[in-house]
């Protein structure tokens, strides 16, 4: 099927009431866009057996830097955020799959408790922090605050107000300690969410990620937009910078994460060559999502 086009050559804007998990099926200028959604610069998704090959290399560096960290007792965190759907626990997936799980450690926390919420708000958070010799990776963070806790009415405007200001010190105070700070945010197009929470929904062996909170954030595609845009601004930092990685093909998103990590590292046994170089055309910074 042809795409429509307005007669300046840009795609007709589809119809508000397409973006729902009301109706059976997705739309179908939904699915035929979504890959391309969100600017994204391939049209084809990376070829399984080049990404197998590649992903093997790197999880051979990533047991090399497990080794290296255990040894000098080096504490490494990565934090993973992003839409729902854009990727985020099949990258830490990758990341985890060969490592020793003794000091490797994926927290995903869950709302917090009744006692959690009488604490600072940073407090759950640094008691997952990692000791010597071990690396923890969050499936989300405390950037909630900056996006899902905010757009969906979970905390008040003075609430986001500390965070932002409390925020830089904390993550300045993590990198001091000298912690191997990472921060990734995985962006994916509109269409291609749409495209996966469908996707989610008609798979019994997923459908368990979809939640109330997914469905109710379908709608509010443009304030989560603008809470990205500040939060990128008001924390993106020097100390701790952002990693933003396109990733519409989850593929390619993978293997750049890992990438970006290992380039980082100065690790015993290095091999530049396997790790190969990181993709601009899909990784970029939170100063260039600011400006957006």
């Amino acid at each position: 099927m042809a795409k429509a086009k307005k007669p300046d050559g840009k795609l007709k804007p589809i119809s508000e009431e397409h973006y729902t998990l009301e109706s059976e099926t997705l739309h179908a200028e939904i699915d035929e866009r979504a890959f391309a959604s969100g600017d994204y610069p391939y049209s084809k998704k990376m070829k399984e057996n080049d990404y197998l090959d590649e992903l093997r290399l790197l999880q051979i560096e990533l047991l090399k830097v497990q080794y290296w960290a255990r040894e000098n007792g080096e504490r490494i965190v990565m934090l993973f955020e992003g839409r729902d759907a854009a990727g985020k626990g099949g990258t830490i997936k990758r990341f985890m799959e060969h490592l020793n799980p003794r000091h490797a450690h994926v927290v995903a926390l869950s709302k917090p408790t009744e006692a959690e919420r009488g604490q600072w708000y940073f407090q759950r958070y640094i008691n997952h922090l990692p000791t010597a010799g071990d690396m923890t990776l969050f499936d989300r963070s405390w950037y909630n605050r900056a996006g899902v806790e905010r757009v969906m009415g979970f905390c008040d405007k003075e609430q986001v107000t500390q965070f932002f200001h409390e925020l830089p010190e904390f993550e300045h105070m993590i990198v001091r300690d000298g912690i191997r700070f990472f921060k990734f945010w995985l962006t994916v197009g509109r269409e291609e969410q749409l495209r996966r929470f469908h996707k989610r929904k008609s798979d019994p062996l997923k459908m368990w990620k979809l939640s109330p909170i997914d469905y109710a954030s379908i709608g509010k595609w443009d304030q989560y937009s603008d809470a990205k845009i500040e939060m990128f601004k008001k924390t993106h930092s020097e100390h701790a910078p952002w990693t933003v990685i396109k990733s519409n093909d989850k593929k390619r998103a993978r293997l750049n994460c890992i990438r970006t990590v290992l380039h980082s590292l100065d690790y015993e046994g290095k091999d530049e060559e396997a790790i190969g170089d990181i993709d601009e055309k899909i990784v970029g910074t939170g100063d260039d999502e600011a400006s957006n």
